[in-house]
């Protein structure tokens, strides 16, 4: 599944295509290429594989099938979740929304929108760990409160947020909820949540779970005051126009199947790799690497770290990225759809880190595909860069 000996250590910015996702994508990409709104053999035939693979996801994920809306991925899905909750909501007058500061900029960007037009926003700020608990969102709850927009796993850090609590909070005052899943889905059993717990809307992509990119589902509860954000045609139950992603859809059947088959093994597979950076980590650079993820409670996905500096002498985050991949290790210092951006991660600042502190952080990020060798060959990379940076390294 990989083209070069570079390790890949950047699963949160995406996955590689699983080979049996690949070939059940194949056929749709080939012979089977028809138009599921056709009402030829052709069209007949690729709407009999969409709707196959809403039973699936729907069955996955533990809800209705007509609960599932294909998408293009996580941020059309957050877009389409977020205005069209807006759109109810003002209709009953209300207009305050809660959400979080460290939230993906596909809710970040939405919901700044709204607040330029008027809208008043509650902006919880995360603990050290990047966590918001669930009695900040009871305490933001107003009268005129028209949703909250909060992540089940932060894809900086790997925390996750007590969405199950949250939902039950928000069930409680009459609020709808949505929930960006896109880091959860397929690694945590968010399929087994009931009516009580689960959000009324939850937005995920298959390129996060060894699918294809440029597909995605929205799960929109069957009572949910929602309304569709895509216009421009009856496709997805008048619930998103645009000609269906039939390969796509089909791809991320496949890749949730077998994220869901696999998410024990995969997980014990990645927390050995962890706990052997953490402990090549201490070994070789004691207090010099720190660790910006929560110790416990977190996604074991997502390492984030940061190399010990001051003000007066910060390290240059670029540097010690494009540092890294010229030793073959490819990594990122937070969200891929902020790469290349100047200011440092909101994340980490959100969460108390100075402005030098972040930019002398990184994100690695765990996949199935990563080996226990991967973890030494990580520490030892990072020990000839800070070298060559002329960092000290302990010892």
């Amino acid at each position: 599944m990989t083209t070069t000996s570079a390790i890949y250590l950047d699963y949160a910015a995406t996955t590689p295509v699983d080979p049996e996702v690949f070939e059940a994508m194949l056929p749709w990409l080939k012979d089977q290429f028809g138009n599921s709104s056709s009402i030829h053999q052709y069209g007949t035939r690729a709407r009999v594989a969409l709707e196959d693979a809403r039973q699936s996801v729907a069955e996955r994920l533990g809800v209705t099938l007509p609960e599932v809306v294909f998408t293009s991925g996580g941020t059309e899905g957050n877009n389409a979740a977020i205005q069209g909750l807006a759109f109810h909501a003002r209709k009953r007058g209300k207009t305050h929304i809660i959400t979080s500061r460290a939230e993906h900029n596909a809710v970040l960007q939405p919901i700044a929108f709204l607040e330029s037009q008027g809208w008043t926003v509650s902006w919880l700020t995360p603990d050290s760990d990047g966590v918001i608990r669930a009695d900040q969102v009871r305490d933001a709850i107003r009268e005129e409160t028209g949703f909250v927009s909060l992540m089940h796993v932060n894809n900086e850090l790997g925390s996750v947020n007590p969405i199950e609590e949250i939902t039950r909070i928000c069930r409680e005052a009459d609020v709808p909820i949505h929930c960006d899943a896109v880091q959860s889905a397929g690694k945590l059993d968010i399929g087994s949540w009931d009516d009580a717990v689960r959000p009324d809307l939850m937005s995920l992509s298959a390129h996060k779970l060894y699918g294809p990119k440029g597909v995605g589902a929205l799960i929109v509860h069957k009572d949910a005051d929602w309304e569709p954000w895509m216009k421009g045609g009856s496709q997805e139950r008048n619930r998103r126009g645009g000609t269906v992603n039939v390969p796509g859809v089909v791809g991320l059947q496949r890749a949730l199947e077998l994220a869901t088959d696999r998410q024990e093994n995969d997980r014990a597979h990645i927390v050995a790799i962890r706990e052997a950076i953490l402990d090549g980590i201490r070994t070789r650079f004691g207090s010099m690497v720190r660790l910006n993820s929560p110790a416990e409670g977190g996604l074991p996905h997502i390492l984030n770290l940061r190399v010990a500096c001051s003000s007066e002498d910060p390290i240059d985050g670029e540097m010690l990225l494009l540092n890294l991949d010229i030793e073959g290790i490819c990594l990122s210092n937070g969200s891929a759809c902020t790469s290349g951006a100047v200011e440092p991660s909101h994340v980490l600042t959100t969460i108390g880190l100075e402005p030098h502190e972040a930019n002398a952080s990184m994100r690695v990020s765990l996949g199935r595909i990563n080996r226990l060798d991967d973890a030494k060959s990580f520490v030892d990379a990072l020990e000839r860069v800070l070298q060559r940076m002329k960092r000290t390294i302990p010892g």
